[in-house]
């Protein structure tokens, strides 16, 4: 492929696919690897085909790009290191950068810099599987068991509100590599989308986030401002690009920091339909050193829509839910195969009681696209 492109992409998922919607808008070339060959960005764009732990695959990648992005946390940091230096691709045409991505990877780490720099989160210690009374000790019960590396969604993470709970999660820390942190007594979840580049700093809407079995569901707005606390948390790690920094709300107004994902993030769909400029949008000019856009925008609510087991075509979906309530506006990923609990779409509604007409969209599009007897 001797083609140039303006931007490249690791990963070919749906993250990949709507910022490379907004980049073809812009008159940008983009292309992506991903070790699928039938990916929801190979389906609007030149792809390759590739792991994305091989230093040489990325690399591939990145000699054929002016700029590059990624649109996971999980390609190892010193991968895309080794994968620069093969290519001749200077550190600084990647966004985010390599030393913010190794922190945010090991989830202990990531708390640690949190701490330093005195953004609110939770504490954390790493369990030493030959001494684990030490982590109950310091953090105390209830506390969180997380996998310092990969995890999200849920996966990697469990609970231990007693001693033998603790115990019986022993199959998993005794391997090394977990962490034990406090448990946050919380009232909501909430998430805001940050944006730090030497052209501009700045985050959209703070908004509120309802989780289905650790899988986000909804996002609204919150109606309230948890901005300076997400700011902080990508400041604490070096950030330059887009974040998603997920929150908890405590009982007393205050917010503490859960996560920080460097990229466009599901809680930031809604932007999308909003009225100002998207969450893709600004991902592509940041990895691009673009001039960022003040997001501005009105009422909108994402709601997921997560695969089944007997699903139909989801054109009988689409339909059902757009007849439901006419203002909904279906976005479809295109992927191969619908498994229970696959991300394999959303749907906003934006404006008034965008809530309530979004749950019944989507309740309408699950209805249509289930197999009929």
């Amino acid at each position: 492929m001797s083609q140039r492109f303006d931007l490249g992409f690791l990963g070919g998922g749906q993250l990949a696919r709507m910022s490379i919607m907004a980049a073809q808008r812009m008159g940008l070339k983009c292309l992506s690897l991903d070790p699928g060959d039938a990916t929801p960005a190979s389906e609007i764009a030149p792809a390759l085909i590739g792991s994305l732990s091989d230093p040489a695959a990325v690399a591939s990648l990145l000699s054929q790009c002016d700029f590059a992005t990624l649109e996971n946390e999980f390609i190892p940091a010193e991968v895309i290191r080794e994968a620069c230096g093969l290519a001749g691709f200077a550190e600084v045409r990647l966004t985010p950068g390599i030393d913010t991505l190794a922190t945010i990877q090991d989830k202990l780490l990531q708390r640690e810099a949190y701490h330093s720099y005195g953004a609110p989160s939770p504490r954390a210690v790493a369990i030493d599987p030959a001494h684990p009374d030490g982590a109950l000790r310091e953090i105390g019960l209830p506390c969180v068991l997380k996998s310092r590396f990969g995890g999200y969604d849920g996966k990697g993470t469990r609970y231990a509100r007693t001693t033998e709970e603790f115990e019986s999660h022993r199959a998993l820390w005794s391997q090394g590599g977990w962490m034990a942190e406090s448990f946050v007594p919380f009232v909501r979840e909430l998430a805001v989308m940050v944006y730090r580049s030497e052209k501009g700093t700045g985050f959209f809407p703070t908004m509120e986030t309802i989780q289905v079995n650790h899988v986000c569901d909804l996002v609204f707005p919150s109606g309230v401002d948890a901005s300076a606390v997400a700011l902080s948390a990508v400041e604490a790690v070096g950030g330059r690009g887009l974040f998603g920094v997920e929150l908890f709300e405590l009982t007393d107004g205050s917010f503490q920091i859960n996560e920080i994902a460097p990229r466009p993030h599901n809680t930031g769909h809604y932007t999308l339909d909003w009225g100002g400029v998207s969450q893709f949008e600004q991902h592509v000019r940041l990895a691009l050193h673009l001039p960022t856009i003040e997001p501005e925008g009105g009422e909108c609510t994402m709601a997921n829509i997560l695969g089944v087991e007997e699903a139909g075509n989801f054109l009988t979906g689409l339909s059902a839910a757009v007849h439901e309530v006419p203002e909904a506006r279906v976005h479809w990923y295109g992927k191969a195969e619908s498994r229970p609990g696959r991300k394999m779409g959303h749907l906003n509604v934006a404006g008034s009681d965008s809530r309530a007409k979004a749950i019944a969209a989507r309740e309408a599009f699950l209805a249509g696209w289930a197999l009929q007897d």
